[in-house]
């Protein structure tokens, strides 16, 4: 019902709910956990963007006022998605990866880990940067590591690891 009804925060309890219930996730639980996360961190990420956007476009208008209050609002978005990305790496390493019996659902976590890594380094600067970026590039190579030797190579988890891994190359590295 979170989900049809878009009440993705109160999905997100619902699952935190069932994952203290100990035990190994099934793939349908897995896919409830990422839709939950993703809907929620993405509108954040979203957000971000336009913030962004505004604050570029107050700043060539000259109007300091409003770009100090996008600046504000941006910078709470950013604790707010530094909060959920880091809230659901932890829920990774502590309950999670411990309980993932198969190779898919490992490489599922791990990747996941690497994603909501990566979008921390979107916005932070810096050694902050660096660091997250690091964890994810190890959270991406341990998830491709498994599915290079356990996945088929056209299995939809190992897919979905290329591209993404692809992208934090090219967006957040600067690689191509």
């Amino acid at each position: 019902m979170a989900e049809q009804s878009e009440r993705y925060e109160e999905m997100i309890q619902f699952v935190k709910a069932f994952i203290a219930l100990g035990g190994e996730l099934s793939v349908e639980e897995r896919n409830i956990l990422s839709v939950a996360f993703k809907n929620v961190v993405g509108a954040l990420r979203s957000a971000w963007r336009v913030l962004s956007s505004i604050i570029k476009k107050e700043e060539r208008r000259g109007n300091a006022d409003q770009q100090a209050r996008a600046q504000t609002y941006r910078d709470q978005t950013e604790e707010e998605l530094k909060r959920y990305c880091n809230e659901i790496c932890d829920i990774v390493d502590r309950d999670l990866l411990p309980r993932a019996t198969t190779e898919e659902g490992k490489v599922f976590y791990w990747k996941m880990k690497g994603d909501y890594y990566r979008y921390i380094a979107e916005f932070v600067q810096g050694a902050e940067k660096d660091s997250v970026s690091t964890q994810a590039d190890n959270a991406y190579s341990e998830a491709r590591k498994i599915s290079d030797e356990q996945l088929t190579p056209t299995h939809p988890t190992r897919l979905g690891l290329a591209l993404n891994y692809s992208v934090f190359f090219y967006e957040i590295l600067g690689k191509t």
